[in-house]
This record gives structure tokens, C-alpha cells and sequence, in this order.
């Protein structure tokens, strides 16, 4: 092979690579913009995995929590023991009643009243420096139902230290996620 072809060769290999590469640094969320704006999934009920539910009985968080991500982060958990960049965790809300039933009295259960939404989407590389809800290696959002524009939820969370980091610090060892209540993460069954 001539030297020129062999440049050219190279050349191309490296612009795709690079190409590559780009690609994959601008979609690592498609829950994510360009400027580190965190959406809410649609669908994410849907199209994610349950991994699991946590019940808070009284106070203003009470209700049930169920948490869902995608598969394939599901997936890299397994195998690595950490969520991969781009993984985005969903923590729905809701408000709970209790009734008597077969199975016994005082059974509690979701109903249809949401509260909230958390989003948290893993970030060890550290894109959005800059952006006061990004940091300690993932991107904080808070949405509430009251707060549609546009047909989309709104953020409302301002700052993650002041709005988001608080209920985490137990967990700061383990990546700042509470993972006792997803067996998804630890076994196919």
C-alpha cells in the first residue's frame, strides 16, 4: 500500500472514531439536552425497568416510591456493581390508602394521586460543570404534577446541594443511591 493511501486510510479511520466518539458523548442521555436540562422520561412506566418500591409511611413523603431505569443500565449494575454513564433513575410519588382486604386489615396500596418525580441521571465525567444541578456524579431534577408548561413537567429544583443532596447523604458511600429495595439490580428472578 502507498504512503498516500495509507494516510488516507488512517485519516478516515481516525475521523470516524472520533466521530464516534462525539456521538456518543452528545446522546449519553436521551433524557438530557445540550445544555444538561433534565427531562422527565414519557412513558417511563412503560419503557423502563421496576426496581423496586420503597413505602414511606407518614410525613410529607409519604406514599409509595417506585424507582425505574432502563434495562441495559440494569444490565451494566449487574456486571459492574455501579450504574453506567447516561443511566437515568426515576422515582415516582405516590399517595397511598389503606383498606381491609382477603390477605388482611390495614393493607396499603398506591392510588392515583401523584406527588412527585425524581430524576437522577449518572455523570462521571462531569459535562455540566457549570450547571447547579449537576455534581457528586449525577444530574439532579425534582418535577411536580402542578408544574406542566408546554406540555412538559417543569424542573423545579434550583440547586442539588440545597434541593437534592440532603436525602442522599446516607447513601454517599454507595454512589449516593439507596439500592436495598431494588432486587432487580441483584437477580434475573
Amino acid at each position: 500500500m502507498n504512503i498516500i493511501l495509507k494516510a488516507f486510510v488512517t485519516g478516515t479511520l481516525m475521523l470516524s472514531l472520533f466521530g464516534f466518539y462525539a456521538m456518543a458523548e452528545e446522546s449519553f442521555s436521551s433524557n438530557v439536552d445540550k445544555h444538561g436540562n433534565i427531562m422527565l422520561p414519557d412513558d417511563f412506566r412503560n419503557e423502563m425497568v421496576h426496581l423496586g418500591s420503597w413505602f414511606v409511611p407518614e410525613g410529607g413523603a409519604s406514599g409509595f416510591h417506585d424507582v425505574y431505569t432502563e434495562k441495559a443500565s440494569v444490565e451494566f449494575y449487574r456486571k459492574n456493581g455501579k450504574f453506567p454513564d447516561g443511566a437515568t433513575i426515576v422515582k415516582e410519588l405516590r399517595a397511598s390508602q389503606a383498606g381491609t382486604y382477603t390477605t388482611g386489615k390495614n393493607v396499603s396500596y398506591a392510588n392515583n394521586e401523584l406527588k412527585q418525580w425524581f430524576v437522577m441521571v449518572k455523570d462521571s465525567k462531569g459535562r455540566f460543570a457549570n450547571n447547579s444541578l449537576w455534581g457528586d456524579g449525577w444530574g439532579w431534577a425534582l418535577y411536580k404534577p402542578d408544574t406542566k408548561e408546554g406540555g412538559k413537567f417543569k424542573n423545579v429544583a434550583s440547586d442539588y446541594k440545597t434541593d437534592c443532596l440532603g436525602c442522599h447523604i446516607p447513601a454517599k458511600q454507595n454512589d449516593w443511591i439507596y439500592t436495598e429495595a431494588y432486587p432487580s439490580l441483584k437477580t434475573e428472578r
